[in-house]
């Protein structure tokens, strides 16, 4: 993991990317909330998540897990579902939110490699290029539609009412379908198959601002 061996040969840049890797997960959680509180709940500024102070964010499992593996959470954010206005469209821009954020944070330092000073900075040009890639990694994961995933509420916005049930159904099941999935490898096609359609629609993005 290249997050690790950037730990022994450049301290400064593991301090900058640990950073940055923590406010990704961060964000993640905050945009769901910001959202959810745009659409009529308050639940999550209730609760203080609202912030982007860490504290009331991290998990520990979570904050592990992407260190050592590439791939973590924050502490979910508490949305109240049934209080959203407009609820499919409030469903669906609250389930997107999270994987917004960290496609956003991917494209704006993919835009800032662009930059000959920025690639320059040793620390930057090492600590961006896993950033993109985790961001992007979170992105393509939580896209996929398996309960508890933000996928799973996407999807849900355009199924009929009985399907939306039995999905909720697995969603106790879902962190270990999911962990059974990806130490299987079945899940590894689909993931990569994701992240190169992210990463596509960044730089295609990026390629017709520059152009305008």
């Amino acid at each position: 993991m290249g997050l690790i061996k950037l730990l022994y040969q450049d301290p400064v840049a593991f301090l900058i990317l640990a950073t940055l890797l923590l406010y990704s997960v961060i964000l993640h959680e905050v945009a769901h909330g910001g959202v959810a509180y745009l659409f009529g709940d308050d639940t999550a500024k209730r609760s203080g998540r609202l912030t982007l102070a860490p504290l009331p964010h991290l998990n520990l499992m979570g904050t592990l897990a992407l260190f050592l593996i590439g791939f973590g959470w924050a502490q979910p954010v508490p949305v109240n579902y049934s209080r959203l206005s407009h609820q499919r469209l409030g469903l669906f821009c609250v389930s997107f939110a999270g994987c917004a954020a960290n496609i956003l944070i991917a494209s704006i330092a993919i835009a800032l490699l662009q930059i000959e000073t920025i690639r320059a900075l040793p620390f930057l040009a090492k600590s961006l290029p896993i950033l993109i890639y985790i961001n992007i990694t979170l992105g393509a994961l939580n896209l996929i539609p398996i309960p508890p995933l933000d996928g799973s509420r996407i999807v849900m916005c355009f199924l009929p009412e009985q399907l939306n049930r039995a999905l909720s159904r697995i969603e106790p099941y879902g962190f270990f379908i999911l962990i059974l999935l990806i130490v299987s490898g079945l899940l590894t096609p689909v993931i990569i198959s994701v992240q190169k359609l992210i990463f596509s629609a960044i730089v295609s993005i990026l390629d017709f601002l520059r152009l305008i």
